[in-house]
């Protein structure tokens, strides 16, 4: 990997990893509804002018139902979810059960595709999961004060990403990758409209959440797309995923840094396990997919399988 893509990947990170700082600081005073209506019509406004230069309009108008069903489970339902979630849960725990994304992403395509689950893909699934469950054991409120279904939530909105990379194979396969992330927000904000009109906050936010409402559309979900598709077109699917392992670290880290989070052992222990699991799903930690030095698959672009 080049310089620029290592910069490009970290930035991604970064950026990713940001997301749920600016959504922590939102996500209480806008609620999910207007919060994520926000997020997906300001990251329209950013991707289409990318995809309207060409033919993208026409293929956007040829295949605007399949890219409105993945709008919905791609970027309606989990960010939702997320704008919940994030009412309640810290930045860095949250960023953490991002990661479990290609978990769920692998199960779909096993249900769905029929795609093979090897001893060690399983393996990963199961170490993966142990992961969450360290990391919510014995935290405060899992029993009942407030934690259990935000935790829930959040779990919804990644097997909901895993989900929609199944379905985005499946069916947007001949569609552009820029055509399908700018109709897919474009679809999600007009879904999600009528909902953020009938819960607007009654009490106006403040900068801050207007600040990182903007934030996370223009930077976390505009500019993050034309990235992470760049990267895909330079180096690959398969290496473009690392990307997942990063986001909890500047999840973790922004959410220290910026709102004075604590990062517990459970955190770091959790992180490790799932990140691990992440590495056995993908196929990152399989010996038989390196051949003379490179990876065997390093080849052309796919689709996104982690974001938020």
């Amino acid at each position: 990997m080049r310089r620029r893509d290592l910069a490009d990947l970290l930035l991604l990170a970064a950026l990713w990893g940001a997301s749920f700082l600016f959504m922590r600081v939102a996500a209480p005073q806008f609620g999910a509804f207007p919060l994520m209506s926000l997020r997906t019509g300001i990251g329209a406004a950013v991707l289409l002018p990318f995809v309207l230069r060409g033919d993208g309009a026409a293929e956007l108008r040829a295949n605007a139902r399949r890219i409105a069903w993945i709008g919905l489970v791609n970027s309606a339902l989990p960010f939702v979810m997320f704008g919940y979630a994030m009412q309640y849960l810290s930045a860095g725990f949250t960023s953490i059960l991002n990661a479990t994304t290609p978990f769920w992403g692998a199960i779909f395509a096993y249900l769905w595709l029929g795609e093979r689950l090897g001893r060690l893909r399983v393996a990963g699934l199961a170490i993966g999961f142990g992961g969450v469950l360290v990391l919510v054991w014995g935290r405060d409120g899992i029993g009942g004060n407030g934690s259990l279904l935000p935790i829930l939530a959040t779990l919804v909105a990644t097997a909901s990403y895993g989900f929609a990379a199944v379905a985005t194979k499946k069916q947007l396969g001949a569609v552009g990758a820029r055509t399908g992330a700018a109709g897919s927000q474009l679809f999600a904000a007009l879904m999600l409209l009528p909902f953020a009109i009938a819960t607007w906050p009654a009490t106006p936010p403040d900068r801050w959440a207007w600040l990182s409402a903007v934030l996370i559309g223009v930077l976390c979900t505009g500019l993050a797309y034309v990235l992470f598709f760049r990267l895909i077109a330079r180096v690959g699917s398969s290496r473009a995923i690392a990307v997942t392992f990063l986001i909890p670290v500047f999840g973790m880290l922004w959410g220290a840094v910026f709102l004075g989070e604590a990062i517990t052992g459970s955190m770091l222990a959790g992180a490790a396990t799932i990140l691990f699991g992440t590495a056995l799903t993908t196929g990152l930690l399989d010996p038989r997919r390196w051949r003379g030095g490179r990876r065997a698959d390093a080849g052309p672009a796919g689709k996104p399988r982690a974001r938020t």
